[in-house]
């Protein structure tokens, strides 16, 4: 990377980036990670966490040109959090489960310099059902949860009923924040589960696409347009695809 920078001999487009040019690439290929775990092919995803490094390797390379840090300061920075917040491993701290570990974990963070809520450190530019899981663990941790499932499938029938009785009206600015509330229940009751919103939501969207994939394919079969076939059409190949992933016969 460092050749990459060099300012007689380096690369015209690396030399044009900065920190900001880059965020883009970063998340781009954090989620091309994501997609190879869920692919569980061990070579994509060694594949994309070198993407990865490269992008941390980039940020700390330009960051030694201005004498700000390096890679090793950033090695060494994630090495000390880590024996810092594990003194169950690293010191003479006793926990009995993963739960405690965990609540340790936050304890230790919130005595760390410019901490000053348990919400710290849970990015605003994190997708928003992610966000919302996160800030919900959070909460957790400290006691601000429910006590059993049924409460917050209760809250979520709640807040059903509050978006229905505004939608009544079409007010716009209340049916915005109470299909917000839903949508925060909802990911409250799948973390209560042990189930990710975003995960969940993610495998929802393949599983849609590959269903309306094969739509198209049977159009394409056909000779016709997508558009010239009735719905009753598109859901029996839908059907079709949703009886085949069940194993029906």
């Amino acid at each position: 990377m460092a050749r990459l920078r060099d300012r007689k001999n380096g690369c015209p487009w690396d030399l044009e980036q900065d920190h900001k040019t880059l965020k883009s690439y970063l998340l781009e290929e954090a989620h091309e990670l994501v997609d190879a775990i869920d692919s569980g092919v061990d070579q994509k995803i060694c594949e994309e966490l070198g993407d990865v490094l490269l992008q941390i390797v980039f940020h700390a390379q330009m960051a030694s040109e201005r004498a700000a840090f390096d890679f090793g300061a950033v090695a060494e920075s994630i090495s000390s959090k880590l024996v810092r917040r594990h003194p169950h491993i690293f010191g003479d701290v006793k926990v009995k489960d993963a739960a405690e570990v965990v609540k340790n974990w936050e304890e230790i963070k919130k005595t760390e310099p410019g901490r000053k809520s348990i919400f710290d450190g849970v990015p605003r530019n994190l997708p928003a059902l992610l966000r919302a899981y996160r800030l919900q663990e959070k909460a957790s941790v400290v006691g601000f949860d429910w006590k059993a499932a049924h409460e917050v499938a209760e809250k979520v029938r709640e807040e059903i009923e509050e978006f229905l009785e505004v939608s009544r009206d079409n007010d716009r600015v209340r049916m915005e924040e109470e299909y917000g509330d839903i949508l925060f229940s909802l990911v409250n009751l799948g973390r209560f589960l042990g189930l990710n919103g975003e995960f969940s939501l993610n495998a929802a969207n393949r599983k849609f696409t590959e269903r309306f994939g094969a739509i198209e394919a049977e159009a394409r079969r056909r000779g016709v347009r997508l558009e010239s076939m009735t719905l009753e059409e598109m859901d029996g190949v839908w059907n079709e695809v949703k009886n085949k992933e069940a194993g029906a016969p």
